[in-house]
């Protein structure tokens, strides 16, 4: 059923493209406002600077998109997308040495961010009545009784009437602002900002038949030193050497509160004191094709427009406009993909878009995005150089930080012998499911407390904590895999 005739999107980045395809079905015509100009082919473009950086597409996001754009991981991969199943195929320190090898629940799809979206660009421009027009600037809304009507253009005598507006301008949209100049009460904005900086540099990699024997991941991962004695600060550095299409990589070095690289020969430098000597081996073994790239605007940000008591109609926001993420945790595009399905859904039941459907959404939104915000939260507030809103208690800060890294460890232990566990930890990641429910789940409590008895009898099935400094481990330790028996740790 249709609901209007023209609907306009805010902004033709990925939550702006998925909120296009979520549109279409309902309205005559949706328009794509977008500041730049769109490339043909993935490139970098100005409006999205985090493209230069890693960029996982968690299960659901997959999913979601998948639902707006069918066919959209079959393209995804023809372009040279990975589908892999990191626990076979990436080399993962935690603790303090490498994870062993075992198949899981979880696979993932592997591509830079400027791949995602074009192939996202070419699905939206198969929809007939969905029209992108690249370097217009909004300058504001059109309002009346309650309700937006419209958008305004800048540098040009120009409006747009529309029939409903979606906000996918990011985070540094001024749709907020827009709303309060004419009238709205400014939403309340939860923060926290745990000062990640994260840096990141290009690599072709060399050809297979070029790479040593010892090199079976495609993906590698250094988490954070558990160790609370005297190191270096980059044995603090979440780590990635992360695959995306055409043979190359993005190695990306991050912190919480840390001073980070920002030439190249202080990233090589850098790289050489992480907590494993194969990330910088790698990069020597790889050709670099990009200066550094340095990001600080990492903060969580959450416009809470469905606290408003009357929220506007026919307005909607979705991505990075409502809720930002620190990126750390891979969970933007996701969210985004997300909102965009969940909106289809309500305008797929809609009858008219009034004060009811505005509120009903919202409310809905605020149940979706609750699961990726209190992942973020449980983790951001533990350490002491976080500022914002949410800043936690300094009792309630040393307790998230002292546990919060333990706690992790106990569920990925227990989910590399837990196929139940492995399940829900999979779906707390890929944001399927909320930790809370994970933490409540008598089966997974069970788990969890049956790997803690057996660790302390030094029982167990899966090994772990090999030596950091050596190469990872290839033996594929899954039921029937290449380990023939089970293996005491250590």
């Amino acid at each position: 059923m249709r609901l209007g005739k023209t609907a306009v999107v805010l902004g033709g980045s990925a939550a702006g493209l998925c909120t296009a395809g979520a549109l279409a079905p309902y309205f005559d015509q949706v328009l794509v406002l977008e500041r730049d100009e769109l490339p043909a082919e993935a490139e970098h473009r100005r409006g999205v600077p985090q493209s230069k950086h890693p960029h996982f597409l968690l299960n659901s996001g997959r999913r979601a998109i998948g639902a707006l754009f069918p066919g959209f991981e079959d393209d995804l991969i023809a372009a040279g997308g990975l589908h892999l199943m990191p626990s076979m195929d990436a080399a993962y320190l935690d603790g303090e040495g490498w994870s062993a090898r075992k198949r899981s629940a979880m696979t993932m799809i592997y591509s830079s961010r400027i791949l995602i979206e074009r192939v996202l660009r070419d699905k939206v421009r198969e929809l007939p009545n969905v029209v992108i027009r690249e370097w217009v600037a909004v300058s504001g809304l059109t309002t009346r009784d309650g309700e937006v009507t419209g958008v305004a253009l800048s540098d040009r005598d120009e409006r747009i009437d529309a029939d409903f507006v979606v906000d996918a301008m990011g985070r540094g949209s001024s749709v907020g602002a827009w709303l309060a100049a004419a009238g709205w009460p400014e939403p309340e904005v939860r923060t926290l900002d745990a000062k990640v900086t994260y840096t990141s540099r290009w690599y072709d990699l060399p050809s297979p038949d070029e790479r040593p024997g010892s090199w079976w991941w495609q993906h590698l991962v250094i988490m954070p030193t558990p160790d609370k004695g005297a190191h270096p600060d980059e044995h603090e550095f979440l780590v990635n050497f992360f695959p995306i299409e055409g043979n190359r990589v993005i190695a990306c070095m991050g912190s919480w509160g840390l001073e980070m690289p920002r030439t190249t020969e202080a990233f090589v430098e850098s790289a050489r004191r992480v907590r494993a000597p194969l990330f910088a081996a790698a990069m020597d073994r790889s050709t670099p094709t990009s200066e550094v790239h340095l990001t600080r605007s990492t903060g969580n940000k959450w416009r809470r427009f469905d606290k408003l008591r009357t929220p506007p109609k026919r307005l909607a926001f979705v991505g990075d406009s409502i809720c930002a993420f620190n990126p750390f945790y891979a969970q933007g595009i996701s969210s985004a993909a997300g909102s965009a399905l969940l909106l289809r859904e309500h305008l797929a039941r809609a009858e008219r878009l009034d004060g009811q459907f505005s509120s009903s959404f919202l409310a809905a939104q605020r149940k979706l995005l609750n699961v990726p915000w209190s992942l973020a939260m449980a983790r951001d507030q533990g350490y002491a150089c976080a500022v914002g809103t949410e800043k936690a208690g300094e009792w309630k800060r040393r307790v998230l930080s002292a546990m919060s890294g333990p706690a992790f460890r106990l569920i990925v232990g227990a989910a590399r012998e837990d196929d139940v566990v492995d399940e829900h930890f999979a779906k707390v990641f890929n944001l399927d499911e909320s930790l809370r429910d994970m933490m409540t789940n008598p089966r997974v409590i069970a788990g969890l407390l049956r790997y803690r008895v057996r660790a302390a009898l030094g029982r167990h099935r899966v090994p772990f904590d090999f030596d950091a400094r050596a190469e990872p481990p290839v033996t594929d330790y899954s039921p029937g895999g290449s380990a023939a028996k089970p293996a005491v740790s250590r």
